[in-house]
């Protein structure tokens, strides 16, 4: 290792000192104690904050000091490991921090009980949130695990049972109440269920929609045309802000000679998808915050209340690679019996690779997401509003080229708008516009796209070659697809 970006370029979080100072302690600790609290870190003694390496005049003697401190002035004592590094014959320390199990971790001096977070590139003091979402972490629970303040026997659940019946074919069984959650094993109601219940009785659990007039929330002669509160269950609120969507957004159609195309103006799933992730996914310890829906004439802004759950702003993720982590596990579970979810990856992908089937895509045109420590913004742009008015460039090329190397299937192209997947016909031939582009296209890859399985692939094929339209050239594992021109 010879230089200090090449260093720095291992740790996945990092923190850097020019000398140890032992007289100042917190100074360093308080990133011991965040990196522990958090997703883990690097602290590296020797590197002044212009990113020079000064080193350590006696790094040995520093390292055991650094591990005395800890374990007298850190509680719990977090795991951590020590290094020595030399670049350009100058010594450094690095203090490997682990992510801790046992959170809160503190740093104890002055008097002082602190527990400290990371925000960006800094160490903060935790907030009252912030320790109680450490204690519940620390504690192996979550928040919608929690029994809540309220009777089980006072509650009804018959927009649970209805959708349950009409999405899934099934009856919900009193016994589903403590299997999914709702209910903990003494038959106390749960935080989860206080939230699925028809009449939620948490109150900082809705969802605000608006839509404005013009382009921001200052449009003019008139700001707003029309706006709604929505509570009660999860599942109502999500219903009625589809709804109230709906009224404000359109979706055209022409009829084909075999199927009807349809021109939404937002692609239906990727809006489906930012609802429940902003549902299930925010941040319910956060009191006195709502979910809010603002619909303007070229986008849709969603923001939700909690950051990533592993503390790290969602654009210095790769969005393609983004694990999936939840927040409120229980919530995730129920909606996923409900077929509104998957259990499995990330809904990130799902939003994006819906927006990238339209002809008119671009990366521009692609959802900007953005979140901090306490917020999670979505932002939906308009395709229809868009196509021959004016057009917007994409501020974040790096994102971009990551989005299109995680992908060799170029966008569904039509002659004029884009397909509508719902339907048989439509995926076929959405799957005939693939073939056109990548003739070589497997099923995986098409499955993957167009979000159905990959026996549903399989028979729209089938189906495609009963019909003369496609033909198979060379061997099954392998070769690749042929259109049948009329």
């Amino acid at each position: 290792m010879n230089d200090i970006t090449k260093l720095i370029g291992e740790c996945t979080a990092y923190d850097k000192k020019e000398a140890l100072e032992e007289k100042k302690p917190r100074s360093w600790l308080k990133s011991v104690s965040a990196f522990a609290n958090g997703e883990g870190g690097t602290l590296i003694f020797g590197v002044a904050d212009n990113d020079e390496i000064v080193g350590l005049a006696d790094a040995k003697g520093d390292s055991e000091k650094i591990s005395q401190a800890i374990r007298q002035r850190m509680d719990p004592v977090p795991d951590v490991t020590l290094k020595f590094d030399k670049v350009d014959g100058k010594r450094l320390v690095l203090l490997e921090v682990k992510s801790g199990k046992q959170t809160p971790y503190y740093y104890i001096g002055d008097g002082n009980r602190i527990a400290y977070i990371r925000l960006g590139n800094e160490s903060i003091p935790a907030t009252n949130n912030h320790l109680f979402q450490l204690m519940l972490k620390g504690s192996g629970h979550t928040y919608d695990s929690l029994p809540s303040d309220f009777d089980f026997g006072k509650m009804a659940f018959t927009k649970l049972r209805s959708v349950y019946n009409y999405r899934v074919h099934k009856d919900f069984l009193p016994s589903d109440f403590e299997s999914w959650g709702l209910v903990d094993s003494a038959g106390r109601l749960t935080n989860a269920g206080a939230l699925m219940a028809d009449e939620s009785p948490v109150r900082h659990s809705r969802v605000f929609c608006t839509r404005w007039s013009g382009l921001d929330k200052a449009g003019g002669l008139i700001d707003a045309i029309d706006d709604a509160e929505f509570s009660g269950s999860l599942i109502s609120q999500l219903q009625d802000t589809l709804g109230f969507i709906a009224k404000h957004t359109r979706k055209a159609w022409k009829k084909m000679p075999t199927y009807r195309q349809e021109f939404p103006d937002y692609p239906e799933r990727s809006l489906q998808e930012t609802l429940v992730n902003s549902l299930i996914h925010r941040d319910y310890t956060e009191l006195g915050s709502e979910v809010h829906v603002d619909i303007f004439d070229d986008r849709i802004e969603v923001y939700s209340p909690g950051g990533m759950f592993d503390g790290k702003p969602v654009q210095e993720h790769d969005i393609m690679e983004v694990p999936s982590r939840r927040r409120n596990p229980i919530l995730a579970d129920i909606f996923n019996r409900l077929e509104y979810m998957e259990r499995r990856g990330s809904g990130f992908k799902k939003i994006m690779r819906d927006y990238a089937a339209f002809d008119e895509f671009t990366n521009g045109l692609r959802p900007k997401l953005r979140s901090d420590h306490a917020s999670f913004f979505i932002t939906l742009w308009n395709i229809n509003y868009f196509i021959g008015n004016i057009s917007i460039e994409s501020t974040d090329q790096k994102t971009d080229q990551k989005f299109d190397q995680k992908t060799d299937i170029k966008p569904i192209q039509t002659d004029t708008k884009p397909i509508q997947t719902d339907t048989k016909e439509g995926q076929k031939a959405a799957i005939i516009k693939m073939i056109e582009t990548t003739p070589g296209i497997s099923m995986d890859e098409i499955s993957s796209v167009l979000s159905i399985t990959k026996s549903s692939v399989q028979r729209r094929l089938e189906a495609l070659v009963r019909e003369g339209r496609l033909r198979h050239i060379g061997p099954t594992n392998g070769g690749h697809w042929e259109i049948i021109e009329e």
